[in-house]
C-alpha cells in the first residue's frame, strides 16, 4: 500500500528549503557584513569632515581667541567677531558652535536665540574634560528634545606664542543622524532586494528541485511496479548524469527481475505440478519445525487439510511428538514408520527427513518425504506368511514321509502287513506335495501374468450340471460307502452360453465341491444352483456343515488360510484352492464371495459375466 507524503516530507519541499534557507544565510552574512562596513565608512567620513571643518574652524578663530584671552585694547571687537564668523559657519549639518575662553566662560555661540548665554560659564562636561586633559574629545550624544543623535567635538585651543597655553576651546555638534537615515535606507533596499531574490530563488529552486526530482519520482513509480510484479514499464533517461546512470540501470534491473521473475516462476509451477502429482507426501517446515508447504497427496494421506497443518510443528502433525524431537530427527535423519489414514483405511506410511541447508551450513528447514507403504508392508507380511505356510505345509508330509521310510529301512519293508501300508501312506503324503506344488505353480503364474485362458463358448448350464453329476457318482463310490450325502440341483430349463476357460472353471466348481463334501455332515445336502441375471450368471453351491465365522469370512480366499488347522490339514486340504478358486474367477471378470451361518453351512457365490445370445445370432 503507497503511504500518502506529506508536503513538508517531500524531497522537492526539502530542495527548495535547502536551498533558500542557503540563500537566506549568504544574504545575511553579506547584508551584515555589507551594511556593517557601510556604517563605519559612512560614520568615519562623517567624523572626518567634522574633524577637517573643526581644524579648518579652530586656524580661523586662533586670533579672535588670542586677542580675547589678551587683556590689550583693539579698533577689532574680538567677541563679535567670533560670533559672526561662527553664524557663518554655521549650517551643513552643524547644529551648534560654541567658544570659550580658558576659564571657560562663553565668548561666542552660533545660535542667534541663545546670545544670552555669552559672558557666562559654561556647565558643559565635555568642555571641562577638554580644559583638564587639554586634548580633544570627541564623541556621540543624543539630542534630549529631539532624541536625534548627534556628533559633539570638543576642540581645546593653544596660544600659538606660547607653547601649550590653554587659552580656550571651541564645542561644535553636528547632526549624524542623516548618515543613520542613509544607512536605514540602504538596509531598506537591501533587504528589499533580498526578498526579491528570495522570491525569484524560490521559482528558480522549485525548477531545479523538479528537474531533480522529476526522474526520481519515475524511478519510484517504476520500482512501485517492478515490486508489485510489473515489469512492462522503461524509464526515460534525461542525461548521462547520475539520474541518468541509476535510470538506465533501474531499466536493466527491470528486465533482470523480469527473467529471474519468470524462471522463479517456471520453477514455481513446475514444483507445485511436481508435488501436486508426486504419490509421495511432501512437508515442508521453517527451521523451528512449523510446515509451511504441505502437498495434496501428503494431506491426503494424513487426513488433514492445508489451513489445518500449516503453522502447526511437524511432530504435532505426524503424531510423534512423544517418540521424538527434533534434534533427534536433525541428528538422525532415519526413516521412521507411522500409522495413517488414507479414504478412511489405515495405512502405514514410511517418514524420511532430510534438512534444508545453506552453504554456510545453517540449518533453515527440513523436508519429510511420505511414502506410503501399506502395499509392500503387506506384501512383505504376506511373503514371511507365504514362506512360513509353505515351510510348515511341506515338513509335514516330509516328517511323515521320513518316518514311515526309516521304519522300511529298519525293516518294516519285510513285514507284508506294514509295509504296503506304509507305501501307501508315502504314496499319499508325495501326492500332496505335488499337488501343492502345482496350485503353487499354478498362482505363480496367475500372479505373474503367464497363465493364459483358452476361451471357449460353453453351455454353463449344462458344465454345472455335468459337474454335480461327476460327484454324485462319487458320493456313492466305494470312497464315501457308509456316508449318506445328498446332492441337490437347482438349474435353469434354458441353456446359457458364457465365454470361459472350461478347465479353469471346472477346477473352481470341483474345489468348491470338495470343499462342501468335506464339511458336510453324514446325512447332509449340497445343493447346487443356477441363476440368471440381466447381464451374469450366478452359481451357488451350498453346504450344511459347520460353517465358517464372521470374523474368518474375509480371509478365506487368502493363500494358506485355514478356518481350522488341525481339521483342514487331515482332510488333506493345503490352504491353496479357493486363493487359486478367486484368481481364476477374476481373470475372467468374474467374482466369487462366500455366505455362512456358524454351525448352519456355507454358500460360495460364483458371478460370471453374461452376454445373451439371440438365436438369429446362432442361426
Amino acid at each position: 500500500m503507497k503511504k500518502k507524503i506529506r508536503f513538508y516530507q517531500s524531497i522537492n519541499t526539502k530542495i527548495v528549503f535547502v536551498i533558500v534557507l542557503l540563500l537566506v544565510f549568504a544574504l545575511q552574512l553579506i547584508g551584515a557584513n555589507f551594511i556593517t562596513q557601510i556604517e563605519r565608512q559612512l560614520v568615519a567620513n562623517f567624523q572626518e569632515d567634522r574633524q577637517v571643518q573643526m581644524n579648518f574652524l579652530e586656524s580661523t578663530l586662533l586670533p579672535y581667541i588670542e586677542m580675547e584671552a589678551s587683556d590689550e585694547e583693539t579698533e577689532m571687537d574680538s567677541a563679535q567677531e567670533i560670533n559672526s564668523l561662527l553664524a557663518d559657519f554655521s549650517g551643513n549639518g552643524i547644529t551648534q558652535l560654541e567658544v570659550v575662553n580658558e576659564d571657560l566662560i562663553i565668548i561666542g555661540t552660533s545660535d542667534g536665540t541663545q546670545q544670552n548665554v555669552v559672558g557666562q560659564l559654561s556647565s558643559d562636561q565635555d568642555l571641562r574634560q577638554a580644559q583638564v586633559t587639554e586634548s580633544s574629545i570627541p564623541r556621540q550624544v543624543v539630542d534630549p528634545v529631539t532624541g536625534d543623535r548627534r556628533w559633539k567635538i570638543v576642540e581645546p585651543v593653544f596660544s600659538s606664542n606660547q607653547d601649550n597655553q590653554f587659552i580656550g576651546a571651541i564645542l561644535m555638534e553636528s547632526n549624524i543622524e542623516t548618515v543613520y537615515s542613509q544607512i536605514s535606507q540602504i538596509t531598506r533596499i537591501f533587504l528589499q532586494s533580498s526578498f526579491v531574490a528570495i522570491i525569484l530563488s524560490l521559482f528558480l529552486a522549485n525548477m531545479v528541485s523538479r528537474a531533480l526530482t522529476k526522474p526520481i519520482k519515475e524511478m519510484q513509480k517504476q520500482t512501485r511496479q517492478i515490486a508489485e510484479g510489473n515489469y512492462s514499464g522503461t524509464l526515460k533517461v534525461y542525461g548521462e548524469d547520475e539520474l541518468g546512470q541509476l535510470a538506465g540501470s533501474i531499466n536493466d534491473l527491470s528486465d533482470d527481475v523480469a527473467e529471474a521473475q519468470e524462471s522463479t516462476e517456471a520453477e514455481r509451477r513446475r514444483l507445485d505440478s511436481v508435488l501436486t502429482h508426486m504419490t509421495d507426501g511432501v512437508i515442508a517446515t521453517d527451521r523451528r519445525g512449523k510446515i509451511i508447504i504441505l502437498n495434496e497427496m501428503a494431506q491426503s494421506m494424513l487426513d488433514i487439510s492445508s489451513e489445518e497443518a500449516l503453522k502447526k510443528n511437524l511432530l504435532t502433525v505426524l503424531n510423534i511428538e512423544e517418540e521424538l524431537s527434533l534434534r533427534k530427527i536433525l541428528e538422525n535423519q532415519e526413516d521412521i514408520l507411522l500409522n495413517g489414514t488414507q479414504n478412511g483405511a489405515p495405512t502405514i506410511l514410511r517418514a524420511s527427513f532430510s534438512l534444508i541447508q545453506r552453504e554456510s551450513g545453517f540449518i533453515s528447514g527440513i523436508v519429510c518425504v511420505l511414502h506410503d507403504v501399506t502395499e509392500q508392508e503387506r506384501i512383505d507380511e504376506e511373503r514371511k506368511q507365504f514362506v512360513s505356510n509353505v515351510s510348515h505345509e511341506l515338513r509335514t508330509p516330509l516328517t511323515s514321509m521320513r518316518s514311515y521310510i526309516e521304519a522300511l529301512a529298519d525293516g518294516a519293508w519285510e513285514d507284508p502287513e506294514l509295509a504296503p501300508r506304509f507305501l501307501e501312506v508315502t504314496q499319499n503324503e508325495t501326492d500332496r506335495m505335488i499337488r501343492m506344488i502345482q496350485d503353487l505353480l499354478h498362482l505363480s503364474r496367475i500372479d505373474s501374468g503367464k497363465s493364459v485362458l483358452e476361451l471357449e463358448i460353453v453351455d454353463i448350464t449344462e458344465m454345472l450340471d455335468h459337474v454335480l453329476n461327476r460327484f454324485e457318482m462319487l458320493i456313492h463310490s466305494a470312497e464315501y460307502e457308509g456316508k449318506n450325502y445328498q446332492i441337490k440341483k437347482v438349474l435353469e430349463n434354458e441353456s446359457i452360453f458364457v465365454e470361459v476357460d472350461p478347465d479353469r472353471i471346472i477346477q473352481v466348481l470341483d474345489n468348491i465341491m470338495n470343499n462342501a463334501i468335506k464339511y458336510s455332515p453324514d446325512g447332509g445336502t449340497i445343493t447346487g444352483r443356477m441363476v440368471k441375471r440381466e447381464q451374469t450368471v450366478i452359481i451357488s453351491i451350498t453346504d450344511e456343515g459347520m460353517g465358517i465365522p464372521k470374523a474368518d469370512l474375509g480371509k478365506i480366499f487368502s493363500r494358506f488360510y485355514r478356518v481350522d488347522r488341525a481339521r483342514s490339514r487331515a482332510m488333506g486340504g493345503s490352504g491353496l484352492g479357493l486363493a487359486i478358486s478367486k484368481e481364476v474367477v477374476e481373470q475372467h471378470g468374474g467374482n466369487i464371495w462366500a455366505e455362512s451361518t456358524e454351525g448352519k453351512g456355507t454358500t460360495f457365490y460364483l458371478s460370471l459375466p453374461y452376454v445373451p445370445y439371440e438365436e438369429e445370432e446362432w442361426e
